[in-house]
């Protein structure tokens, strides 16, 4: 079970890096975490990204994916929702005083809490991520290596594993820019305005994709 060459890995760990590189709503919100609140949110944001893209690998696991690569009305409902709550994130920003730079060492747990859950909705509703798997995951299915639900599963988690060696670096970078932007309370409001425009204009990318 699972018995896979040595070219199989090389081409599917190169493509899990590249994805896990790429630009996207997650680790948009995660960077943005990380420069607003510091180091603590910005890892809650990056495990709430895991979590939602962790429910996308089992759906694709599961064929239910499938449903939103098919279904018009199922793909266009997640797509509305998803694009709804990143304008509504990025407006959140626009309108914020740049305070959020500012520490006020109450609540730290609570907020942490929040930014995770926040983390998992930004990635649990995006249907492409969803849509993606469904095209890139089977690809990499080896007929006779296993169930084909469970290879899917195993290339799944293992994109998440892969971000595991990027993403934390990602985010420690973040937080030393965060730090000296902490310094500037209007710098910090220039930032939570380009912040909350980048989240609008995701969402309207969002809206306006298709399948």
């Amino acid at each position: 079970m699972f018995d896979y060459t040595l070219v199989h890995w090389l081409a599917f760990l190169s493509a899990a890096v590249f994805l896990n590189l790429s630009p996207g709503p997650d680790i948009a919100f995660m960077l943005g975490q990380t420069l607003r609140s510091g180091r603590r949110y910005g890892f809650a944001a990056m495990f709430g990204g895991w979590s939602g893209t962790a429910l996308h690998v089992a759906m694709a696991a599961a064929g239910l994916s499938a449903i939103l690569a098919t279904s018009a009305l199922a793909f266009s409902v997640i797509k509305w929702v998803g694009a709804a709550y990143l304008i509504w994130l990025g407006v959140k920003m626009l309108l914020s005083k740049g305070d959020s730079f500012i520490s006020n060492g109450g609540g730290r747990d609570t907020k942490a809490q929040s930014v995770y859950w926040q983390g998992v909705l930004v990635s649990a509703l995006n249907p492409k991520v969803a849509v993606f798997f469904l095209a890139f995951l089977p690809q990499f299915v080896v007929e006779g290596a296993g169930p084909v639900g469970a290879q899917l599963f195993l290339h799944g988690s293992l994109i998440i594993v892969v971000a595991a060696f990027i993403e934390p670096l990602l985010v420690m970078m973040g937080a030393k820019l965060g730090a000296f932007l902490k310094a500037s309370p209007r710098v910090g409001m220039w930032m939570d305005r380009g912040l909350g425009a980048m989240f609008v204009a995701l969402g309207a990318r969002l809206a306006a994709s298709t399948k």
